[in-house]
Parts: structure tokens; sequence; C-alpha cells
């Protein structure tokens, strides 16, 4: 009886198709790829047009011999990696390490692990799509252009232990500009008004919003604030309209890539890491009680929002016959079309709608359970109705002025019987008055309120991910990863939710921009994906972009290398003395940024934290400030005289008091501003303008 040998990537998806396929088949893994770039050379021969060299990954020698020896036996051979670019490439690369007769080597992919998946992919075996498998490995080349040529330079000018990346490098300069954002944000003044109103025959009072005229009036300041309240005393008050309107909340669409880890991060609190982590297990099998392994959501890695139509019947009977026909939505939502978006993979779904979240719970463990029942919902959400809601508005006359007050109610929860987010969580405004055109209102209290604009917020990974894909720069694949490598590399911190940049990171951004401008140039980074994606598609040759981008690189890298290598980089000697052996200490870099040493290393190996004075005294106890880091690498300014003084900031303080409240001033771009958020006093910064 003829045998057949299947690969795939993982060990965890053995035992899984194994099941489904019988005893003819034999399953081995190649746990990820088998060959790839020498560690310890560049890789590429460029004299030899570009021609890569790669070897068998070391450790996985043995590995290769068992599949040979397993390859020998078959009749036929499919290679069932991934169903994506890299997976295309691991195939290709294990069909040469193999050394096989071609013609017995088949390509299968599923986007889901399970029995009619696996077996329809079998009867759909097919040849290698070369066009993928190139696209894989121009990207692959491009960043070893890129990480092998710059981070040498990198070495140089910051000492060991940094690297540079092509999608990396980009991720971290966003991250430095929203930075720059924040520091030089000036907080705008201005103000709202609220009215609390009588209304007759009620004992709730009526709370409305000040509008302004015919259209929105913005209140800057307290005079302005205080004229509209001197006219509005001698008013009366009267509902001059009451409209009732019907608004409708359409349904999300499925999750892909991006969205799930977006989602799964604001409402799990998950990394981008944790949620491709437990989204891979989902994937690639878990035992499920009375069924045995199977995968039981559909690949984790696309951008596309689009369900095959098997799946979307399976949902439509399910909703029909679980929550009824008026459940169903009459036509799907699809997203705009956008030239980034790779369509070969459906979205994010359950394999199996009829596979409750409660169904899975006891199989599952609690983070399995919460993403796969967050998958579920949004999946079910997106075939259901829209959520209507039932509208009043109302506007109240005050002279010149008026005041209006919305609220809404369900009418038909729709999508929302399964599914909300945050937004949708908030309870609306509810009118419990009777309210009617005409009707006179007795004012009891108008509440006048100060606010500051605030800066933009600080990058999280969710927010990153977003602006990545919004930017077209990397794919579904590259987020995590590239995330993670950015904090690992401690260029960014992670405190709470939030990305800050540190010292090491600013000394790495702001060497990229200098030295090469084009790697982190977003509009660049994005251009290049776009030409990846034509490779891809068989419309570009992959040695073409090759050939195009690495000689702009490697004469980047020379001018860097002239200029560094004019760079005297001296340890800075300080008045501190050492005291192990009485020397001055001298600043170094090391891989979390600088710190006092004894220039007598290695007979004496004494280091100190090094905390840079600012020229500013301390507004607390008259010391001097310093910049200091936290634990994870952010920037902060406290006094030298810290634990006995508490004094900090985040920002830098001026060294003046605000002639306004007294308290400290701090400087933001060429503005000094108050440290008081409630004073707003700004002022030109004279030491930066000059």
């Amino acid at each position: 009886m003829a045998k057949y040998l299947v690969i795939v990537e993982s060990p965890a998806k053995v035992k899984t198709i194994k099941k489904f396929l019988g005893s003819n088949y034999d399953v081995e893994a190649s746990n990820g790829h088998v060959r790839d770039f020498p560690k310890s050379q560049f890789g590429i021969d460029v004299e030899n047009d570009f021609d890569p060299k790669y070897i068998t990954i070391r450790g996985k020698g043995d590995l290769l011999a068992k599949l040979r020896k397993e390859a020998k036996k078959a009749d036929k051979i499919y290679l069932a990696t991934d169903p994506d670019r890299e997976g295309e490439a691991i195939s290709w690369h294990l069909m040469q390490a193999l050394k096989e007769d071609t013609r017995k080597m088949h390509r299968i992919t599923f986007n889901e692990i399970t029995k009619t998946a696996v077996k329809n992919s079998i009867k759909q075996a097919r040849d290698l799509d070369m066009n993928l498998v190139d696209a894989q490995q121009a990207r692959r080349m491009l960043d070893r252009m890129v990480g092998y040529s710059i981070s040498p330079l990198l070495w140089a000018k910051v000492k060991r232990g940094l690297s540079a990346g092509r999608v990396q490098s980009v991720a971290l300069r966003i991250i430095c500009d929203r930075e720059d954002e924040i520091n030089s944000f000036i907080p705008q003044e201005y103000w709202t008004l609220d009215g609390e109103f009588e209304v007759e025959g009620e004992k709730k009072p009526l709370q409305a919003k000040f509008y302004g005229t015919d259209k929105k009036l913005s209140i800057d300041n307290r005079e302005e604030m205080n004229e509209i309240l001197k006219k509005l005393e001698k008013c009366e008050y009267e509902i001059s309209e009451v409209k009732q309107s019907e608004r409708m909340k359409n349904p999300p669409l499925p999750f892909t890539t991006s969205t799930l880890q977006q989602e799964a991060s604001k409402t799990l609190n998950f990394s981008t890491q944790k949620t491709m982590r437990i989204a891979q297990q989902l994937y690639e099998g878990v035992e499920v009680k009375g069924t045995g392994a199977v995968g039981v959501i559909s690949y984790l890695r696309t951008d596309s929002t689009r369900i095959s139509d098997e799946a979307d019947a399976a949902a439509r009977d399910y909703i029909g016959k679980q929550y009824g026909e008026t459940y169903l939505s009459a036509q799907v939502k699809t997203a705009k079309k956008n030239q980034n978006i790779q369509d070969a993979h459906e979205a994010i779904r359950p394999t199996d709608i009829t596979r409750t979240p409660a169904a899975l719970k006891d199989s599952l463990s609690r983070d399995q359970f919460r993403l796969y029942q967050l998958i579920w919902k949004r999946f079910t959400a997106s075939r259901m109705a829209p959520a209507k809601y039932e509208v009043t508005s109302v506007k109240i006359d005050a002279g010149e002025y008026s005041f209006t007050v919305a609220a809404s109610k369900i009418a038909f929860d729709g999508f929302m019987s399964v599914y909300t987010d945050e937004e949708d969580a908030k309870k609306g405004n509810l009118l419990s008055q009777k309210l009617e055109k005409g009707m006179k209102l007795k004012l009891r209290e108008l509440k006048p309120e100060q606010h500051f604009t605030q800066p933009p917020a600080h990058y999280t990974e969710a927010s990153l991910v977003k602006t990545l894909e919004e930017l077209g720069i990397g794919r579904p694949s590259t987020y995590a990863p590239t995330i993670t490598t950015i904090i690992g590399r401690r260029y960014v911190a992670k405190e709470q939710k939030n990305l800050y940049v540190t010292e090491l990171g600013e000394v790495v951004n702001n060497m990229m921009k200098q030295a090469f401008p084009s790697i982190v140039d977003v509009n660049f980074t994005a251009m290049m994906e776009g030409l990846l994606d034509c490779v891809g598609a068989g419309t570009v040759q992959w040695k073409t972009v090759v050939r195009n981008f690495y000689p702009d690189l490697k004469k980047d890298v020379d001018l860097a290398q002239a200029d560094l290598d004019k760079v005297d980089i001296q340890d800075e000697v300080t008045d501190i003395v050492c005291e192990s052996c009485g020397r001055n200490m001298v600043i170094k870099y090391g891989p979390h940024g600088r710190f006092l040493a004894c220039p007598g290393f290695p007979e004496c190996r004494n280091t100190r934290p090094y905390f840079e004075k600012i020229g500013v005294a301390c507004p607390k106890c008259g010391k001097d400030v310093v910049l200091k880091k936290t634990q994870k690498g952010r920037k902060y300014f406290g006094c030298e005289n810290n634990p006995d003084c508490d004094f900090m900031s985040w920002q830098k303080p001026a060294g003046k008091n605000c002639p306004n409240c007294g308290s400290y001033m701090v400087e933001k771009g060429n503005k000094l501003v108050c440290s008081e958020e409630g004073c707003g006093y700004v002022e030109k910064n004279e030491r930066r303008e000059g």
C-alpha cells in the first residue's frame, strides 16, 4: 500500500493531523525553518548578482537526517507548512534539503486544522508558488542587508549589544516622533458649561450642555465664560425643539491579525506576543473532550476580513436557530479594499461556530478560553443584524444662546446581544422626563468648568500595531516580533500599557535618522512592502528589488563609516572619585545607557549609576536636579538628594517659578509651561529662542 509523508512546521500539529489522515500517512514536523543565512557571515554574494548562501540551521542536522530517511520511504511527500509567504519559503527550503525527486513533492495548505480542511487540501495539492517564495526571500535579504550592514555601526557608536532592523527602526522612529510631540505639546485652555434645569411636574432635573448660537461656540478663557454667564442670568429657558430619530450601529468586521491584537490588548490586557502565542495554540489544536485534538480557530496571520461561503452559511444557520431570523444580517459589510491587504486567507474565525465558548470552557486554559471567546463573539456578531437606537434630541433656547441634550435607548440589540466593545458598554444618557416643544424650564444651576487640552497619548502595543498597519509597514506576521525586539533591546520601555523611549532608544534613533534617513522613512518602508507584494503577485522580479536597494544602502553605510571613524568617542572624565582606588571615574555606555566606571579596569571593577546634572536647583530642597531613569529605562528628572527629597518630574524643570501660582516651570520645546495643570501659564523659553 502507498505510503505518504506529510511535513508540517509545528510538532503541536502532528498529533491532530495524523488523527485525521489515518495509518497510510506519516506526519512529521520541521520545527520551523531548516535552512537560513549563516550567522557568522553576510550570506549574500553581492559580486554574484546577490546569490543567497543558505546553510542548515545549527541543531537541525539530526532532524533533517530523520526527514530524509522518511522521505525516501514515501511514495508522495506533502509539504504542509503554514499558508503564507514564510510557510511557502520553508516548503521550498525543505524541497532543497530533502534532495528527493521534486515530482513526488507536493504543496498543500489549509486555513484551519479540521478533518474536512486537511483532507480537502490533499485532494487540491499543487506545485510550489515560487512568486511567494521569492517575495519571502527578498524580504529576508533586505532585512539581512540592513541588520548586518548597520548593526556594526551601532556597536562602534554606542558600544556593544545593539542591532538595527528594517521594520524595527521605523517602529522606533514612530514612537520617538510621538514622544517629541508629547514633550513639545503646549496645553490650551478651554471651558465647558453645563446647565441644570427644573421641569414642571418632574422631581429629577434635566442636565444639558451649552451649545452656542447657530453654530457651536468654543469658550477659550474665563473672560469669555463670564460674559456668557452674565447674559444667561436674565434669560428665559424654553424647549424649542424635540426630535425623535433612529440610529443604526453596524456589526463589527471579523478579526484580522491586527484587530485581534488591538482588541486583546484593550479588553484582555494581552501583549501582542501573548495574543499570537495563544492564538497559535488554538489554531494548531487543543484536546476537546469527546472529540480529541482539533484546531478551533482558522489561520491567525491574515489582513483579510473575507469569510468562506461555507463558514458564512454555517454561521447564518446557527444564528437563525439560536437567536431568530430577525437577528440575521441582510448583507455582510466588507472592508474597503486597501492596496496593502493580502486576500489569500480568511479572517480569523472559529472553525465550527456551534463549538461555543461555554462548550469549550473545560477543554481550554483560562487565557485560551478568553481569547477564543473574543474571536467567537466577534465572528458571530459580524454575521448579525445592526443594533437600532431610538434617539431623542432636545434644544433649549436661552436668549441668543442654546443648550442641547441628546439621549438614546436600544430599540433592537441585534449583534450587541453577542458582542459589545468598550464604547457600547458605556451606558447612554436616558431621559426620564416627558419633554415637549414650548415647555418653559426653570434654571437651577449653571456649572462652568475649566479644562486644558491633553497631549497625544503615548503609544501602546495596540495603538502602535494600528499605526503600523495604517502606514503599510510590516505584515501580520511581523507586528509582534517587531514590538518584542524593540522592548527586548531596551530601546523602548513598557510601563503599564504605555511605550516610552529610553535614552538608548533616542541615541539609536538619532543616529539612524542622521546616517540612514531612507531606512527610517515611513513612506520608503511602506513602498518596499508594496514592492514585496508585487514580487508575491509575480509582477516584479525579486532580484530587481534587491539590486536597487543594496547600492544606496552600501553608499550610506560607507559615508557613515567614514564619519564615525572621525568621531573619537572618549570616555568623559568626571569629578567623582572612585571609592575603591581613588581614580576619577569616567562615563561609559552600556546596553542600558550610561554608567560610571573606574578607568582602572580590569584591576578595579567599581561601577556606579550615572546621573547627569541639568544645572537646575531642586524646587523642593535646593540641591541639584539630575537626569535619572526608571528600572525599564524611561527618563525622568529627580533630586540628587533622593531618598531624603522625593522631587521628580517627567518634564525637564526650567529652574524658574511660575509668576502666577509659584509652582516650578518645565521646558516644552521653545516654551516654558507651569507644572501645575490647573494654572496654564505659558511663556517663551528665552534660552531656547536665543
